[in-house]
């Protein structure tokens, strides 16, 4: 069997993992990535986002032998924490079945791993410092530029990954008919922050937890990592409100914001103010492209077909699961790779349609809900009936803890699910008056 060669647009994450998947079948890859070796430069810090590795991420990294290692090195989550102002804070479980929590973990760290596996693989060639500058979709031909030196990669499948594929989405947009790109761009931007380490190396908050600070039209989150510092996450409007990241332009402002809404934050930052002010403020959008492929010759994939925000902790571990549906496909049609490819975009536009959208509905019910008690009633009760019930998931389980459920299939049970349980538990006090026969039944209902 003839395995052309694949040239692959970003060393990112999914990037680096697709390449190892293809290495292992045999193909010769190329990887042209636009900024330097991560293994060798300091990478700044206010832009990192955490990621939460999941199922459907922990089963690619199976794949590729790398499970193990990655989870290794990840801190587990099994409870959000939420701290509402003046109130103890309140602990709810991710699943109610044992085994089932989220991991955070360093996205360089990760990143770094997979390109110290890609390296021990003959047939992978990475080249750094190599920007995407032209491609001619029809042709097949990739043109980069390097120390102002043209490269050109032809005769090759061309893949456009992450962020880096971008300059591939953007030559579908004008060389592909029928092509559409949208992307909307959220008026809430992010800052990030460091709580360090106690003094005597302890975590500052519980470390198997992600914490929530919900305030309505704004919050914060933190993530434990494993040097005992958390990374916190302002998710705020930029401009045009109050608060906003416009308004917090001075120390004086800056720390009346933190010691009134975040207090818990503030006393555990000892040079809060100048976090703040040297820390960039990062865009959140959705983007969303159709068709993710032009016959067998290019496909988008991960974030140059579907960037989505973090609110769902699921735009790593669905790029991760992109790979493994290529993969698949690839193990069943071999080097027919128009077939591939439509089938590709066939299958996964509408499961990342539904996580982008699943995503932005996280962001409104972690920064609103979480702190309603008929929301928290809610959970504590899909908590008690996954322990009860082995064939009741709710919405966020299906997502997070059960790769083989399509996200789209989880979007709408998961959506009818919890139109039950809201109205069900706006009428109870607490755990107490909720009959969870009576609400298992009617889940059961559902079609």
């Amino acid at each position: 069997m003839h395995t052309p060669p694949i040239t692959i647009i970003g060393a990112g994450l999914s990037g680096t993992l697709l390449a190892i998947c293809l290495a292992q079948k045999g193909f010769n890859v190329t990887v042209y990535e636009r900024r330097a070796d991560m293994r060798l430069e300091h990478i700044p810090a206010g832009r990192s986002i955490n990621l939460a590795l999941s199922s459907r991420g922990i089963h690619a990294l199976k794949q590729i032998g790398l499970e193990q290692q990655m989870v290794a090195i990840a801190l587990p989550m099994h409870e959000r924490c939420i701290h509402t102002i003046g109130n103890a804070p309140v602990h709810a479980a991710y699943s109610g079945r044992q085994g089932e929590y989220i991991n955070s973990i360093s996205r360089s760290e990760l990143n770094i791993a997979l390109l110290n596996e890609a390296n021990k693989y003959s047939n992978i060639t990475i080249h750094f410092n190599h920007t995407c500058t032209q491609v001619q979709v029809a042709a097949g031909i990739a043109t980069f530029t390097h120390n102002h030196t043209t490269i050109t990669a032809s005769n090759s499948i061309i893949i456009g990954t992450d962020g880096a594929g971008s300059a591939l989405r953007n030559a579908f947009e004008v060389q592909v008919p029928g092509f559409t790109h949208t992307q909307d761009i959220l008026p809430h931007g992010y800052k990030e922050l460091n709580i360090p380490p106690l003094p005597n190396g302890d975590f500052a908050l519980s470390k198997s937890a992600l914490h929530i600070w919900p305030r309505g039209s704004y919050m914060c989150i933190a993530l434990p990592n494993p040097s005992g510092d958390f990374t916190v996450t302002l998710f705020l409007s930029k401009q045009d409100s109050t608060p906003s990241f416009e308004q917090l332009s001075n120390p004086e402002a800056i720390t009346q914001f933190f010691t009134t809404q975040f207090p818990e934050i503030a006393q555990h930052i000892p040079n809060l103010v100048e976090q703040y002010l040297a820390n960039p403020v990062g865009q959140l959008g959705t983007l969303l492209c159709a068709p993710y492929h032009y016959k067998g010759q290019c496909l988008l994939l991960g974030d140059a077909a579907h960037a989505i925000v973090p609110f769902y902790g699921q735009g790593m571990n669905c790029s991760f699961e992109d790979v493994m549906v290529l993969s698949q496909l690839i193990n069943d049609y071999g080097t027919d790779f128009t077939t591939i490819f439509e089938l590709y975009t066939s299958l996964r536009k509408p499961n990342c349609d539904a996580i982008a959208q699943l995503a932005i509905d996280n962001f409104y019910e972690m920064r609103d809900a979480t702190a309603n008690p008929t929301f928290q009633l809610k959970r504590q009760v899909e908590t008690k009936l996954e322990q009860l019930y082995p064939n009741y998931y709710s919405k966020y389980s299906m997502v997070t803890f059960r790769h083989n459920v399509p996200y789209n299939v989880a979007r709408d049970k998961g959506r009818a699910q919890d139109d039950v349980l809201m109205q069900y538990c706006s009428t109870k006090h607490n755990l107490a008056d909720v009959d969870l026969d009576q609400v298992h039944n009617l889940l059961l209902q559902l079609k």
